[in-house]
């Protein structure tokens, strides 16, 4: 019998199809060449069977496909509001117009105008930071892990850095902070127990190589029942008085206090200052709610080092990054118009009678297929671990149209724009707390789509 795969057309012949030669006349020539070869290859790995739509229709989906792009907006569904997997904090609208204005032309990213001479990135934040914080000085890199690296190399390269056991944490993706110190070129010298770190135990870790000595905040774990650590505080009274540096890793970068709204026990970085550490280390795209960035505060000293340190380089962060952040950073000079156009403070900060309203409104355009429930959101992002927040749900039964949960939420994601849910109790549920006013009419419509596909 003969094999089918030996009648699959000759990259040429389609091209020579008159719908799919017209597709070049729409896209680029190279493309539609990959869309062919790859519906080709597709169709040998399937025994050589045809695609059922016809080669031209088949070749145009391909096309379509590697067209688009592959970084989309989504609707955040999910309840979750700083949701790594989805980019984390949404920007205030002044910091995207900031990243527009700067993405039209040149700028003065590293020019010093009033000199007209070469300037420094490192600049262009510093003052702001160092306003709303207190901080002596203060550097801005591309992300909190590179601020940690740099942090590092810059304090403990060729010493020891000490830490608690109970603090060697793991973040997202797999990277560690044992992992990272290693790559700083500081010896790791862990003291205490999983559960237990006192004051003794970095005394006795203390010796003519000690560098610094490292907190770092649990921001996306608890430990309960029988613990014990030390406070930033007294880390700093004993790395001064045996002239070593300190640095505590805070982690999300909260700026103002959110327990009048119910959410307490994550440190602010005032308090983190108040400590006396040398530096502190955090994020710029978790509870600060800008862009991705690793920012470093403290002493004059310390930041001096980490700015000079070789990797800082390696690690700087981009002009967009730093037009998003000053202007985010900015709004923090009035706390209630923080709280009102910064996106994350906002979600987590909503009045829930709020949130039960556009949950109704939801549940009015989806139709009788939906119900509205309580429920709880989470903060995410390493932030307020075991916190919850009231919330209202609406929960959809799509099990009169033979839909299973996971059939009903890939149908959502499968959208455009994708939506993306959370399954709870064998049921999808929407949590309007991350849906923008502005998308319920459109998460209604994809839900009243899904339901009839």
């Amino acid at each position: 019998m003969t094999d089918p795969r030996r009648r699959l057309p000759a990259v040429d012949a389609l091209l020579a199809e008159p719908d799919v030669a017209a597709l070049v006349t729409a896209h680029p020539r190279g493309l539609v060449v990959r869309a062919v070869r790859d519906t080709i290859e597709h169709a040998r790995a399937n025994g050589g069977a045809a695609p059922s739509e016809g080669w031209g229709a088949a070749v145009r989906a391909r096309v379509q496909h590697l067209a688009a792009p592959s970084l989309l907006p989504v609707i955040n569904a999910t309840g979750v509001v700083l949701h790594t997997n989805l980019g984390r904090a949404p920007l205030a609208r002044a910091a995207r117009e900031a990243m527009t204005r700067i993405a039209a032309g040149y700028s003065n990213l590293e020019y010093d105008l009033a000199l007209g001479t070469r300037g420094s990135r490192h600049g262009l934040c510093r003052d702001l930071l160092v306003e709303l914080t207190g901080a002596e000085d203060a550097v801005v890199v591309n992300n909190a892990a590179g601020a940690l690296l740099v942090a590092l190399s810059a304090l403990a390269r060729d010493g020891e850095a000490v830490v608690s056991r109970g603090e060697l944490v793991e973040i997202g993706g797999a990277f560690r902070i044992p992992d990272i110190m290693a790559r700083s070129g500081a010896t790791l010298v862990e003291v205490g127990t999983t559960n237990r770190t006192h004051l003794r135990d970095y005394e006795g870790a203390l010796t003519e190589r000690t560098r610094l000595l490292l907190k770092v905040h649990r921001s996306n774990f608890q430990i309960t029942g029988f613990t014990a650590e030390v406070s930033a505080q007294e880390i700093a009274g004993v790395a001064r008085a045996r002239g070593a540096a300190s640095l505590y890793d805070l982690g999300s970068g909260l700026l103002v206090d959110l327990s009048s709204w119910g959410l307490a026990g994550e440190p602010t970085v005032a308090e983190a200052l108040a400590s006396g550490v040398d530096a502190v280390a955090f994020s710029g795209d978790k509870l600060l709610g800008g862009p991705q960035a690793g920012i470093l505060l403290g002493r004059r000293d310390a930041i001096a080092a980490c700015r000079k340190d070789p990797l800082a380089r390696a690690v700087r962060a981009d002009k967009f990054t730093l037009a998003a952040l000053e202007v985010t950073l900015a709004l923090y000079r009035e706390p209630e118009r923080a709280r009102a156009e910064i996106p994350v403070l906002r979600m987590l900060t909503e009045d829930v009678e709020q949130i039960r309203q556009r949950a109704a409104a939801l549940h009015k355009d989806v139709g009788k297929e939906a119900e509205v429930v309580e429920g709880e959101s989470e903060v995410g992002g390493g932030s307020f671990p075991g916190a919850k927040l009231k919330t209202w749900l609406v929960r959809l039964s799509p099990g009169t149209r033979h839909l299973t949960p996971d059939t009903f939420a890939a149908r959502l994601r499968g959208g455009a724009p994708p939506i993306v849910a959370r399954i709870a109790d064998d049921r999808v549920v929407l949590d309007p707390r991350t849906i923008f006013p502005d998308e319920l009419e459109t998460v209604a419509r994809a839900v009243r789509a899904a339901l009839d596909a």
